[in-house]
């Protein structure tokens, strides 16, 4: 008789096999199968396969690695592959009178395969309501009484379960998600111009920016005034980092220089210690976002010194902290122009720290930020109208009623595109198109605005089978 192989030597083996290999060596017997079972085996190739995995602890909502690394990869395969009624259940979802102007996930982007996993997203709309989905029942969860006037605006801090809206007039309200429950309400004092959610270690902040041009930063949830500076002469925008250390404020096609705030000086600025800010060297900036790997990298869209040509200029921020003050050093990395023959961009983000993609019209653009591009589609036949960027997909929506999901390929130098599927939504009897989609870690969500006035949401669900 053959020697046989003790559970010590099998481990050693098998710790060198791919899941596909364990799952088959699981089958020859009792002894390979408990050994194959092996909870640090299975730890090991989620951590290789998705490095943002914490090694120290399970998964939240899972019952061991080898549920969490079957069903995760299930469902990443459903999500390339995008077959109705296989892969995903669409549901169309109605209960607003008005038009959807703005959605956020309130559910949290974890993935969990214990039966608990929810997709939860909540919407305001020009019926001065907001309401809260239930996207896999595909059934409202609650809604708001009556508001005073429309809402516009709304942002969520998944980690509290609270969501914040603001109203046409500059009426900011905090509603707790699981109930709907109102909890504060703060009075900008012309309209909104825009609104960031900025969740630090010192603690939930809510940043907003109103026609008269000043910079409001507030306590969440109980909206409490920590301070009010003036940016710009009227409606700024913002865009907080990835690490919120940062506010980027501009106005569009102004000859004022955009600014960058240091997060923590916004807290209680002084007469003595007013908010450290730079000015970016650059005028009549139409576009930026920041690059979502990196904590202080922006990529600003703006004219040319005689304005004529589209530039797309990216910095690196440090903050240099002495015992007194913080200085601000800023240092451009890259620079390059756009094609002539390109229609000014309506819609701009980042992937990773290198990639830009541009929406112009109906086309989706990726360059690097030095200006080499990577790629272009022109898989829409009317204008694409919202952009989603996540880390293994893109998603874009257009009035022509369809959702295009691409998947990312890191193969290559560079991050690389790849075109996989369409998402329909309803007939153009009823529909006009899509005006906004949403992704979390289970589900695709748009808006969907009807003929009437009115608009809906379309969702769009990836069920995983294994228990």
């Amino acid at each position: 008789m053959e020697p046989q192989l003790g559970s010590h030597e099998l481990l050693h083996v098998f710790s060198f096999l791919e899941a596909r290999d364990l799952l088959c060596a699981a089958q020859v017997d009792k002894v390979w199968n408990e050994v194959a079972r092996t909870q640090e085996l299975w730890r090991q190739l989620c951590l290789r396969r998705w490095s943002s995995l914490k090694a120290s602890q399970m998964p939240l909502g899972t019952q061991t690695w080898r549920q969490y690394y079957l069903c995760r990869s299930e469902l990443e395969f459903r999500m390339e592959s995008g077959r109705p009624e296989k892969d995903f259940i669409c549901k169309a979802i109605a209960g607003h009178k008005g038009e959807i102007d703005e959605l956020a996930y309130i559910s949290t982007n974890e993935y969990r395969f214990d039966g608990q996993e929810k997709s939860v997203v909540c919407t305001v709309s020009s019926d001065a309501t907001v309401r809260a989905w239930d996207l896999q029942e595909g059934t409202q969860i609650w809604s708001s009484p009556l508001q005073p006037a429309a809402l516009v605006n709304l942002v969520t801090y998944p980690r509290l379960q609270l969501v914040v809206t603001v109203d046409e007039r500059g009426l900011i309200k905090v509603w707790k998600a699981e109930d709907g429950c109102e909890w504060a309400s703060f009075s900008l004092p012309t309209y909104l111009s825009a609104l960031e959610a900025c969740d630090i270690p010192e603690g939930p902040l809510l940043l907003a920016a109103c026609a008269e041009g000043a910079l409001y930063t507030l306590t969440v949830p109980p909206l409490q005034l920590l301070s009010r500076v003036s940016v710009f002469p009227s409606n700024p925008s913002l865009l907080c980092s990835p690490d919120r250390q940062w506010v980027f404020a501009s106005t569009q096609n102004s000859d004022l220089g955009p600014k960058v705030f240091h997060t923590l000086s916004l807290l209680c600025p002084s007469e003595d210690e007013p908010p450290v800010y730079t000015t970016l060297p650059i005028g009549l900036t139409s576009r930026a976002c920041w690059a979502p790997a990196e904590a202080a990298r922006l990529m600003v869209m703006h004219r040319n010194d005689n304005g004529m040509q589209l530039v797309v200029t990216t910095y690196e921020l440090e903050a240099k902290k002495t015992r007194n003050r913080v200085d601000i050093l800023v240092q451009q990395i890259a620079s390059f122009f756009l094609p002539d023959t390109m229609m000014p961009p309506q819609l701009m983000k980042s992937h990773g720290s290198q990639v830009i993609l541009l929406v112009s019209g109906s086309e989706l653009v990726l360059f690097t930020i030095h200006g080499l591009q990577l790629a272009a589609f022109q898989d829409h036949q009317r204008p694409i109208t919202s952009l989603w960027v996540g880390q293994t997909r893109v998603i874009t929506s257009s009035f022509d009623l369809s959702l295009r999901v691409y998947l990312w390929s890191k193969d290559n130098k560079h991050p690389v595109l790849k075109s996989c599927y369409h998402l329909l939504g309803g007939s153009h009897r009823w529909a006009s198109g899509f005006t906004h989609v949403e992704s979390d870690s289970m589900s695709i969500v748009g808006v969907e605005a009807r003929n009437i006035g009115t608009s809906i949401l379309r969702s769009y669900y990836f069920k995983v089978q294994r228990g």
